[in-house]
């Protein structure tokens, strides 16, 4: 009888096809993904920024004066974080400056007429403030008018309000001073004081807008809500389509507004003890420039958390650096306006580079 032997088993299995990349599947370099981010053209500007005033004000390498650069980076951050979220989302709101005043107004003239804990004043101002953000963004909601007419109309409201109700309790422009009423010493520790690091004291405000903006970054890149904004900041139509609640978004951002305006308030409040009710005017504009060169699109849909940060970083910046040089402070707007030029080329550049092939 013949034997057949069996063919003996391969060792290894048989190698897998080669995948081939096309365009389509081809992955970006790390450079370009770093490119993409909307805080990096921010990024540049501020080194540039730093080494500039570095060089030519010797008064700016100190200690101290990092401390007076992140305090005014900090106030102003604070409000520009919820602008920058809005702004993603579509919308601006002119009214978020002199919504600071109404807000620390307020607190400190509820306080001081009718003799209360001045941490009354305090809830009441959150409560008005979160009410005319979502005011706002009811009215934008219902009408479907542009976010610039109906928060313009809101700016004007606040604005001839803050004198008028002010001259009517206390007979002249500024609030009372509220420094001797109880509950003050408390209030003033949670939103107006400082600590210190080894001889320099640095305000308490840098802390809440560095965890502030962690927030919100954990907001738009790790939550639903984050996606929503995104979603209603690129198409409105679209993002409906797909199920995004589209008005509680919006009103949710404008009353993010609102929030950062009672924070900011009970902060100048508390730190002056009062407040002057023409104060804030203006102030709407550098929120917005800190988030567009912190990398947000006016046109919404577009950007970060960490750009307004590193936005406000470069105001604090050019606002000391120009005294630390002892130039002429009337050059201050000047010379944010070139700025705010320059980093919208360098984002404009930096988003064409990143989408090169």
């Amino acid at each position: 009888m013949s034997q057949t032997t069996a063919p003996a088993a391969s060792s290894s299995p048989p190698a897998p096809p080669a995948t081939q990349k096309d365009g389509r599947t081809s992955q970006r370099s790390l450079g370009r993904r770093l490119l993409a981010r909307p805080e990096v053209g921010a990024l540049i500007a501020a080194i540039g920024v730093y080494l500039f005033f570095f060089a030519v004000a010797p008064s700016f390498r100190e200690t101290s004066a990092l401390a007076t650069v992140l305090y005014q980076a900090s106030v102003m951050g604070i409000m520009a974080l919820p602008v920058a979220l809005l702004m993603i989302g579509g919308e601006f709101d002119l009214s978020a400056g002199v919504a600071v005043t109404t807000s620390a107004l307020t607190a400190a003239i509820l306080s001081f007429q009718l003799s209360m804990n001045v941490w009354t004043g305090v809830i009441v101002a959150l409560v008005v403030s979160l009410a005319v953000g979502a005011f706002n963004g009811w009215l934008l909601i219902k009408t479907g008018l542009p976010s610039f007419l109906v928060t313009l109309g809101s700016f004007l409201i606040l604005q001839g309000a803050n004198l008028a109700v002010t001259k009517i309790f206390t007979g002249n422009v500024a609030s009372d001073s509220i420094s001797d009423m109880d509950g003050f010493d408390q209030a003033k520790s949670v939103f107006a004081s400082e600590f210190s690091i080894g001889d320099v004291n640095f305000k308490i405000t840098i802390v809440y807008w560095l965890v502030f903006a962690a927030i919100a970054t954990w907001i738009l890149l790790r939550t639903k809500f984050g996606n929503w904004i995104f979603a209603v900041g690129g198409s409105q139509d679209s993002a409906r389509a797909v199920g995004v609640p589209v008005k509680f978004t919006k009103i949710a951002l404008f009353m993010g507004v609102g929030a950062g305006a009672w924070f900011v308030g009970m902060h100048l409040l508390f730190s002056f003890n009062t407040v002057q009710s023409g104060e804030g005017v203006g102030n709407e504009f550098l929120y917005i420039i800190a988030a567009v060169i912190g990398g947000c699109l006016l046109t919404g849909g577009y950007g970060s958390a960490v750009g307004p940060v590193i936005g406000a970083f470069i105001f604090g910046m050019v606002s000391q650096g120009i005294v630390y040089a002892n130039w002429n402070p009337d050059w201050f707007k000047a010379f944010l306006g070139v700025m705010l030029l320059v980093a919208a080329l360098v984002n404009l550049w930096v988003r064409r580079q990143a989408t090169r092939r």
